[in-house]
């Protein structure tokens, strides 16, 4: 397998998963109700500021040095996300640094370099990808043409970090950490479509 094949593989076999996050589905779960801009900008806060941590993380307590050079640079990335996203927020209410999900704690878990990659810049990224896109629909819809060009702008460069997560596997994977690495892959998406879908139950009580 190479890095193109795992990524061909992971979106056929979760590609329900990936769809109910990319669908109408998830800003309901996020705004708890009818979609509404503001709980929206803070669940993308959210999600930016604990890939943040995740990846900080990961950074400080890796021993490999190119390794860390692309967990800070993630970071940092993750960084600069939250940063637009809570410049584009009303005010200062929304935002939980606390409420890092279930997909998050499954992340901070892992230990192996290539597992780091393939869950955290692989099916982090793969359900990123699908979010933005819903979030950038909402927008458009909403004619809120700053808050739809922000999250266009997080999708190009999710989409980057996405192509640099398969390019590392390309260079350290080999044998049997191809199929570690889709099992983590698939593993992170499963994680964020069951929560989305915990939240919609809960919405039903």
């Amino acid at each position: 397998m190479d890095a193109d094949g795992l990524r061909a593989a992971v979106e056929a076999e979760h590609a329900d998963d990936l769809d109910v996050l990319g669908s109408r589905d998830l800003l309901v779960a996020l705004s708890g109700g009818d979609p509404d801009p503001a709980a929206l900008l803070a669940a993308a806060a959210d999600s930016e500021y604990a890939a943040r941590e995740t990846f900080r993380e990961w950074a400080e307590h890796t021993a490999d040095p190119t390794l860390r050079e692309t967990f800070d640079a993630v970071a940092e990335q993750e960084a600069d996300h939250f940063r637009r996203v809570r410049a584009a927020m009303a005010d200062d209410t929304g935002h939980d640094p606390a409420r890092s999900g279930p997909m998050h704690a499954y992340l901070r878990g892992r230990e192996d370099p290539i597992q780091q990659v393939a869950a955290g810049m692989v099916g982090r990224t793969l359900v990123s990808l699908r979010t933005h896109g819903r979030l950038i629909d909402f927008f458009d819809a909403a004619d809120d043409r700053d808050c739809a060009a922000l999250f266009r702008d997080l999708r190009s460069e999710t989409a980057a970090c996405l192509d640099d997560g398969l390019a590392t596997l390309d260079d350290r994977a080999e044998g049997d950490d191809w199929a570690a690495a889709e099992a983590v892959a698939g593993y992170t998406i499963r994680l964020a479509a069951d929560d989305l879908r915990d939240a919609l139950r809960g919405l039903d009580r």
